[in-house]
């Protein structure tokens, strides 16, 4: 089964039911996520999921990913998330230093010596609250 012409506005409104529930979904909390090899194709395999469900086509049509995207115009979630994330350590960096996420990136543990029982020095990291 293929994806016909006058499906067009299935299209339109699966794109937007696409970017307000499956992406917000997807990319919630993303600001600081490290995403592995593993995770992407995760996140990919859950959006052409969400995308193949909306569109009413199964696995045993062989519709390519990469149709569902034009026909759609979704965009790649893991492009979306990485390029959501270079923006938001941008705004982060150009915050004033008193804000609270500047001092999160920014966080360093400091370090305590302290003399053990026998005399000898003992250096351990110590976290200190925000």
């Amino acid at each position: 089964m293929s994806i016909s012409p006058h499906m067009d506005w299935v299209a339109i409104s699966s794109k937007q039911i696409l970017n307000i529930t499956a992406k917000a979904a997807l990319k919630f909390g993303n600001e600081a996520w490290v995403l592995k090899k593993r995770e992407e194709k995760s996140l990919e395999a859950s959006q052409m999921k969400f995308l193949r469900r909306l569109l009413g086509i199964t696995k045993l049509d062989k519709e390519k990913d990469q149709r569902f995207r034009q026909k759609t115009g979704a965009q790649n979630i893991v492009k979306e998330i990485k390029l959501y994330q270079k923006r938001w350590l941008q705004h982060v960096q150009g915050m004033d230093t008193d804000r609270l996420p500047k001092q999160t990136l920014q966080y360093k543990p400091k370090v305590a010596t302290t003399c053990t029982e026998d005399g000898h020095k003992e250096t351990t990291k110590t976290s200190t609250a925000i």
